[in-house]
């Protein structure tokens, strides 16, 4: 299915070094923003309070959010739990408040704005549970890295596995950047986007690469700029279907999902944007600078169509 279909390739490669320059510019200040400033970790990460509240009717999320930041306290996450009735606030440590008082004062200005609240418990997330969730974390991050690295060596060649994982990484690092700079506050839902944008990331490289290596076989004059700027114009149509219709969904999450999705609808809309222009400009010229040619997707290819029986086989003409 296409929107339309562009007759003329346009030259992509040819604007790659400034563009890769500027990548790099921005890859180097997210670096310099997450080493400076640091992620604003959540409350799982960091430690806190747990509550668990119950209404007689449906809760008002945004009435109770307002009346917990009414005590001062900031990145309070309250969300449904269960039913509509059942309400999860994640409070955040307090130098000098005990986990028993710090719950204390919130239900008590719970039950001014609501005699009917209950109280269902309250448990007390330590740092080194924190600590543990940051690790295991990371350990996913890595492990969907490496995983994408195999898939790409053995489907193309380790030149466009070494591309594809610069090019994701390069989003992940800007992403991080991002929420870093503006001290946005780093959730599990937030981390959980940055896996997504991996995974979606890789695909539209995928994409990418596969054409190139359909072109290499189908068009035997041109040269590898040139085949990758057939191989990116002839996608294009399908970039703006798929990323078009995703960013759609994720913007009404953006819009009209509530505070509990705000951050992590954002970190996929960086992430969408990002993938996009890495994948073309990112992925697409690393695998041009590191060398990629004809020969190292269609020689095992070519092998294999060999007739052993045929003296002429393996002779160039």
């Amino acid at each position: 299915m296409e929107f339309f279909k562009i007759r003329r390739d346009i030259p992509f490669m040819r604007h790659a070094l400034v563009f890769n320059i500027i990548s790099f510019a921005t890859f180097a200040l997210a670096v310099f923003f997450l080493i400076t400033r640091g992620l604003h970790l959540s409350v799982e990460f960091t430690g806190g309070t747990l509550m668990e509240v119950n209404y007689t009717q449906a809760a008002n999320v945004g009435k109770i959010r307002d009346t917990v930041a009414g005590l001062g306290l900031t990145d309070v996450q309250v969300q449904n739990f269960g039913t509509s009735r059942d309400v999860m606030i994640r409070l955040p440590a307090q130098k000098g408040v005990s986990t028993a008082q710090q719950s204390a004062n919130v239900l008590a200005a719970l039950k001014a704005a609501d005699p009917d609240v209950t109280l269902r418990r309250t448990e007390f997330v330590g740092p080194q549970v924190g600590e543990e969730l940051a690790h295991d974390g990371l350990k996913a991050l890595g492990m969907v890295v490496f995983g994408i690295m195999v898939y790409l060596a053995f489907r193309f060649e380790w030149k466009y596995a070494v591309a594809a994982i610069i090019a994701n990484l390069h989003d992940v690092v800007i992403i991080l950047g991002f929420f870093a700079f503006f001290q946005w506050e780093f959730s599990l839902a937030v981390l959980a986007a940055v896996l997504a944008v991996l995974g979606y990331s890789v695909n539209e490289s995928v994409v990418i690469f596969d054409r190139i290596r359909e072109n290499f076989r189908r068009y035997r004059k041109m040269n590898t700029i040139q085949i990758i700027d057939n191989a990116i114009t002839s996608t294009i149509s399908r970039t703006i279907i798929t990323h078009g219709s995703t960013q759609i969904m994720v913007l009404s999450m953006l819009l009209f999902g509530g505070p509990t999705l705000f951050y992590f609808a954002l970190a996929l809309t960086i992430g969408i944007l990002f993938g996009i222009y890495s994948s073309v400009f990112v992925a697409a010229a690393i695998a041009m600078w590191l060398g990629i040619k004809r020969e190292d997707l269609i020689k095992a290819s070519a092998k294999k169509d060999e007739d052993p029986n045929d003296p002429n086989a393996g002779a160039t003409v």
